[in-house]
């Protein structure tokens, strides 16, 4: 360890390496663990409702398809927002699948189609986040994803503007109220850095495929305050943290699996000391957060 920074621990989709992602028990066994902050990727409903889900579309995390039959798009796959919030209640969230539908892609976790999980509303989280924060003294904040505001443009909806104005109407809208809002695409976040103004704490996410350079980060710290890159992106060197930090922005990288280990790493401890204590990262996403902050904990 070569200072004394602590990285932020940002509960993955919740505690999803022992529930099913973006569940609300999921969410709240992550602030119960002591993450930081808790995750949320928004879409849309066909009524217009902000549902906090991972994928555009159902297919890979629900039994739609057995409810619903008739109801999938040319391309077979059944989206978020052609169904109505009542609809979508009444289907049951598992675990991941594989995309083939071979099975779970965590054979490990939660066992698949078992418990009794739904898909809930981005408000339904905040009051549970909330209620939480004031039942237990301490405050775990909000990480907010505009999923793929392109698509949804081209439903005719309008995901970003939604998002930000609901945390606004929950108190979130300066870095003071320990919140974030992320996003791959960049447009996107000018835009919204445009409308509601400097205090917004936005983080660019970037891809595997993205390119990372002195002039690139300039330009992302013009609108944003941080990047959320791949481990691939941050790993095997400090090139990446030290152009980020040369830059103003924060480095919040993903997904720290304890199940999914990248090349080069035989145990998450190794993986972890690499990234918190070589590295210095300013915080990291992951499935456990109960494993990284016992590894803070320890190495403190």
């Amino acid at each position: 360890m070569t200072g004394s920074r602590r990285p932020v621990v940002i509960a993955h989709r919740g505690a999803s390496g022992y529930l099913p992602e973006h569940t609300l028990p999921g969410k709240a066994l992550a602030h119960g663990m002591g993450a930081d902050f808790l995750e949320q990727d928004v879409v849309a409903s066909s009524d217009g409702q902000l549902l906090v889900f991972h994928d555009l579309h159902l297919d890979q995390l629900t039994d739609v398809a057995r409810r619903f039959p008739g109801r999938a798009r040319p391309d077979g796959r059944h989206y978020c927002i052609d169904f109505s919030l009542q609809e979508l209640r009444t289907l049951t969230v598992t675990e991941r699948r594989r995309r083939d539908g071979s099975g779970p892609r965590f054979p490990a976790r939660f066992p698949a189609n078992k418990g009794s999980f739904r898909i809930h509303t981005l408000e339904e989280e905040l009051d549970l986040i909330q209620g939480l924060n004031r039942s237990t003294g301490r405050r775990a904040g909000v990480y907010a994803e505009i999923k793929d505001p392109q698509w949804h443009a081209r439903q005719q909806f309008g995901l970003g503007d939604r998002l930000i104005e609901t945390l606004q109407a929950f108190g979130y809208r300066t870095a003071a109220d320990c919140f974030f809002v992320q996003c791959f695409c960049a447009d996107e976040l000018r835009r919204v850095r445009a409308r509601y103004g400097s205090d917004l704490p936005l983080v660019q996410l970037l891809d595997e495929t993205a390119t990372v350079s002195p002039e690139v980060l300039a330009a992302v710290a013009g609108y944003a305050q941080g990047i959320g890159p791949t481990i691939g992106h941050t790993w095997p060197d400090r090139g990446l943290v030290s152009l980020a930090r040369e830059a103003g922005l924060l480095v919040h990288p993903y997904t720290f699996r304890a199940d999914d280990l990248p090349d080069g790493f035989n145990t998450f401890a190794e993986l972890l000391t690499q990234f918190i204590d070589v590295l210095e990262v300013d915080g990291l996403f992951t499935d456990f957060p109960d494993l990284v902050l016992a590894h803070i904990r320890q190495r403190d």
